[in-house]
């Protein structure tokens, strides 16, 4: 017996009336949990296949609009194919002669069929998600025959006509009823609906036209990918049959996290720790950033959590030009040990000053980093 699907928000873990960002955020903290590359354990592989196929639906709209109305069933008929569920039929006589037994058009399943697509899934540094990069995959995908050249026959010999069907790839048979005569159109079992059979078959592939091919591909990865971006190779998947087109190629993208920043969007949060003296005296300092080390003053008088905004030292927009920013969150360090010297300045400095007082009520840390992201 089939095991049954999952419910797709019960994989990730969030709730129907969930935003896009919550399932993105989801997706990412399991992906990195289940990642095959992070996770040896058995069972983790299909795990992270489940999220991903999850992911893949609910982070669509129109997908999820489908799956929300009628569960995997709308899934499987609406956006399950790529978006076009009548891609593999040449009409709707195709469509009715597929679901009812072929009496309502007379073509046959022998016309060009496109190729399969093939899922190829890859994870990234997070410079390389930012800036770009090449990349090198290997794939294994189905091709022509390298012997015969699809044809399925030994070389120098040549498919002939099949005697069962004539050559038109499909058997008709006339059916008689209350109301009247009916013709019943089917693909021919001998020829496949090819029209043809192979006499003297290619001992490469034995006569099936095809063979399965391991290769090298690159790929160019753009510059401000993200967790769950997409690319599509055109023409880079399964050979297709009768003349049909091959099939695409997906590259699904993660990326790894980075030991110092976090990216939000196309902006990236840096947070920097700051000494008491510098946080009272202002100054200048150097921080990391994408592009190396860059200066960032401090301006006298700055406050545990302030926020500092480093205009275009993000991550380049992935659609169009420029680039987001680098938010410095900024923290005013506490010594947790001090020397008698230090101690002896401190109390000196201390009766200067008299007692605290509350800084000028503002927004607050939180809030003002979500300012800094959408501004």
């Amino acid at each position: 017996m089939a095991t049954q699907k999952r419910d797709y928000y019960e994989v990730l873990g969030v709730s129907k009336n969930c935003s896009g960002d919550d399932i993105k955020r989801a997706f990412r903290k399991l992906a990195h949990q289940y990642h095959p590359d992070k996770n040896s354990d058995n069972g983790a592989a299909e795990k992270f296949k489940e999220i991903k196929e999850a992911y893949d639906v609910l982070s669509d709209p129109e997908r999820r609009e489908s799956y929300d109305r009628f569960g995997h069933t709308g899934e499987q008929f609406g956006r399950g194919f790529d978006g076009d569920i009548f891609r593999d039929f040449g009409g709707f006589g195709d469509i009715f002669e597929t679901f009812f037994g072929g009496t309502g058009g007379r073509r046959s399943r022998s016309g060009p069929q496109r190729g399969g697509d093939i899922r190829h899934h890859i994870t990234i540094d997070f410079e390389e998600a930012a800036f770009g990069c090449e990349k090198e995959i290997e794939i294994a995908r189905t091709e022509a025959c390298s012997q015969c050249h699809g044809t399925g026959c030994k070389p120098g010999s040549s498919p002939v006509k099949c005697p069962e069907c004539g050559g038109s790839g499909e058997v008709r048979q006339v059916q008689r009823s209350f109301f009247g005569q009916f013709v019943n159109v089917t693909v021919c079992l001998r020829c496949g609906g090819s029209g043809q059979i192979t006499s003297d078959p290619c001992a490469q592939c034995n006569g099936s036209k095809y063979e399965k091919k391991t290769r090298r591909i690159s790929i160019s990865i753009p510059a401000g990918v993200d967790e769950g971006s997409q690319i599509r190779m055109s023409g880079e998947g399964d050979a297709g049959s009768n003349g049909g087109g091959p099939g695409n190629l997906f590259i699904n993208i993660s990326v790894k996290e980075h030991k110092i920043f976090r990216r939000h969007g196309d902006d990236i949060l840096y947070e920097v720790p700051v000494t008491f003296p510098q946080a009272a005296l202002g100054g200048e300092i150097e921080i990391p950033t994408l592009d190396g080390k860059a200066p960032l003053k401090i301006p006298p008088g700055t406050q545990s959590g302030r926020v500092i905004q480093l205009k275009g030292k993000g991550v380049p927009h992935l659609r169009g030009g420029g680039r987001g920013d680098q938010v410095v969150a900024i923290y005013v360090v506490t010594p947790e040990s001090l020397t008698s010297e230090q101690k002896k300045l401190l109390g000196e400095l201390a009766k200067t000053m008299g007692p605290a007082t509350m800084p000028k009520k503002g927004k607050g840390f939180l809030n003002r980093i979500k300012d800094a992201f959408e501004s």
